[in-house]
């Protein structure tokens, strides 16, 4: 079975990646997803078929790790019993509480482990909830997509948001090779999803030369987004990126950005094009 659920997992992130195109891009890969997801549904066997079938009628979300014997989505506590089907994989398991088929996470899976607020502090707005000035990078080394996110993967890493930044580029990459994340007017949204035990996370980079993020439409990109995802935000990450996509389509606030000398600099003006966007 655990073939199934690796192939399941394929489909999620297959059908999550159209979510993202349908919202933010031209629609000119949307053929080739479907005909992608279409193959993986057919490579299904008839009982998994079936009730990946039922659960995506209600959400595209269908997967969800085990995180620490619970639901990673809806955070219901599974049974011992339940806990130890999950990590034999023999059988497909669901959550009794919001029905998705829960799968085992794996040992060395990136995971968020940033210290959650103190009780009694400020309540952050903007895009301080998802951000901080100690990941914000001012002038990115990289020439290569997969050399910026190992940059910012790894600042994420050494200010103690992520574990195993070098698992989180090799993931971030296998879903740039489905389909890049380069939006256009110089912007890259690299991400990975199933980073389980914080909240979505986001740091940003800047390349003042530029560096050639997709050869086959000759898309460059000066400043890249990378975000990591838990599951069960995966449609707010939509709104997220759409935010984004609406402040940084403003070539004021892009040149704000490029213009950042210092961490402070570079955050302050984050801050201040994202205003309105994202709240």
């Amino acid at each position: 079975m655990k073939s199934q659920i690796n192939l399941l997992n394929q489909l999620q992130e297959l059908v999550l990646t159209r979510d993202e195109h349908h919202h933010t891009g031209d629609g000119s890969h949307m053929e080739a997803l479907d005909a992608s997801i279409g193959a993986l549904v057919d490579k299904l066997e008839p009982q998994p078929k079936a009730l990946y079938q039922r659960l995506y009628k209600k959400d595209h979300v269908v997967m969800a790790p085990m995180v620490n014997g619970c639901c990673a989505v809806c955070g219901m506590k599974l049974p011992i019993s339940q806990v130890q089907q999950v990590r034999l994989a023999k059988t497909l398991q669901t959550c009794s509480s919001c029905g998705r088929i829960v799968y085992d996470e794996q040992e060395d899976a990136p995971r968020s482990v940033a210290e959650k607020p103190a009780r009694g502090e400020p309540r952050k707005t903007g895009i301080g909830r998802f951000s901080a000035e100690e990941l914000m990078v001012c002038e990115l080394k990289a020439e290569r997509p997969e050399d910026a996110v190992r940059e910012l993967a790894d600042q994420m890493a050494a200010n103690k948001f992520v574990s195993n930044p070098a698992a989180l580029t090799v993931a971030a990459m296998e879903r740039e090779s489905v389909l890049s994340t380069a939006m256009g007017e110089d912007l890259a949204f690299p991400h990975v999803r199933g980073v389980e035990g914080g909240g979505l996370t986001l740091a940003l980079g800047v390349s003042k030369k530029g560096i050639a993020w997709d050869a086959s439409t000759g898309e460059t990109a000066h400043l890249v987004f990378f975000s990591v995802i838990p599951v069960a935000v995966s449609a707010f990450y939509l709104r997220l990126m759409a935010g984004l996509m609406e402040a940084f389509s403003k070539k004021e606030n892009r040149d704000a950005l490029l213009a950042a000398k210092t961490q402070g600099e570079l955050w302050k003006a984050f801050m201040k094009a994202t205003r309105y966007t994202i709240r």
